[in-house]
């Protein structure tokens, strides 16, 4: 199979699909590791375990059409395993396992199978010092966009500023880049999860993104130079709660996003981008969609 990711936008070959199977009981509020998800208790609106397998069988089915390799995780009866994206991240031919937040942490054990079979010079073990989920990890050919937050304080504060050097050690040749993001362990509205929750390359040059989410402005000079302010396509705060940003490119003229998300799935059309169309409503009630519900393994 091989590992080989160098950017999100490249033809897909293979990817760790989550699972929605034998997710457990809704957790109490104070268990909440999410704004979203607390939101979703609060107004009773909670997903149903059959409607997450229904959406998320959906979203295979479109990945098998498109000739992509799909792997699953093993079940584990009582965990979530639908978001894959930030329990493991290839870069290059390398896939680094980090030790997530403590509740999430077996999430691993569902695609041991996998890394099992991987030999050790394509495996990096991230230290437990070392704080990084892959939802904050965008790569962009020679860029490595990393999300972060220093105060470490917040339940969503999944990615430390020490990733930024740890990452740019094994790839002294690109240009890692680090964002701080808005956190809010309350407010969905005011909070950035994950770098790909703010922000997301789509196509060949174009950038979807919520400007709002970065802490500073710099940063956002930066993404103007790299992308061009006229290639990027921007997300209110509404919207990104909803989450455009977090759609899937399938590859550079294909991507998977919500049936609801009318106007950018419209700005993307006018772009000359193949939108497949998912209603992803319930599984995006825990603060992530397409990408976040994926773990890519291989793009060429």
């Amino acid at each position: 199979m091989g590992l080989n990711i160098s950017n999100e936008t490249d033809n897909l070959v293979s990817v760790i699909l989550g699972i929605a199977d034998e997710m457990g009981k809704k957790p109490d509020i104070d268990e909440c590791i999410d704004p979203k998800t607390k939101y979703h208790i609060i107004n009773n609106t909670y997903p149903k375990e059959e409607d997450c397998k229904k959406e998320i069988e959906k979203f295979n089915e479109i990945l098998f059409k498109n000739g992509v390799e799909v792997l699953r995780p093993n079940s584990i009866p009582g965990l979530d395993q639908i978001f894959t994206r930030d329990i493991a991240f290839v870069v290059e031919n390398k896939i680094f396992i980090p030790e997530i937040i403590e509740s999430r942490n077996r999430e691993k054990d569902g695609i041991k199978y996998f890394l099992d079979n991987l030999d050790g010079n394509e495996k990096v073990i991230i230290p437990k010092e070392i704080k990084i989920e892959g939802g904050d990890i965008i790569i962009h050919n020679e860029f490595i966009f990393i999300g972060y937050s220093v105060n470490t304080s917040f339940k969503v504060s999944r990615t430390s500023l020490e990733s930024i050097e740890f990452i740019q050690k094994y790839f002294p040749d690109k240009k890692v880049m680090g964002f701080e993001l808005h956190k809010n362990d309350n407010d969905p509205y005011e909070s950035i999860l994950h770098l790909d929750c703010a922000m997301q390359p789509v196509g060949k040059k174009h950038i979807i993104i919520h400007e709002e989410g970065f802490k500073n402005h710099s940063d956002l000079d930066t993404l103007k130079k790299i992308f061009g302010e006229n290639n990027m396509i921007k997300i209110d705060r509404t919207e990104m709660f909803e989450g455009y940003s977090n759609i899937f490119s399938i590859n550079s003229e294909m991507v998977v996003s919500d049936s609801t998300f009318m106007r950018l799935n419209k700005k993307l059309k006018e772009i000359n981008i193949k939108v497949e169309e998912v209603y992803y409503r319930e599984i995006s009630k825990f603060g992530g969609l397409f990408r976040c519900s994926t773990l890519p393994i291989n793009r060429i």
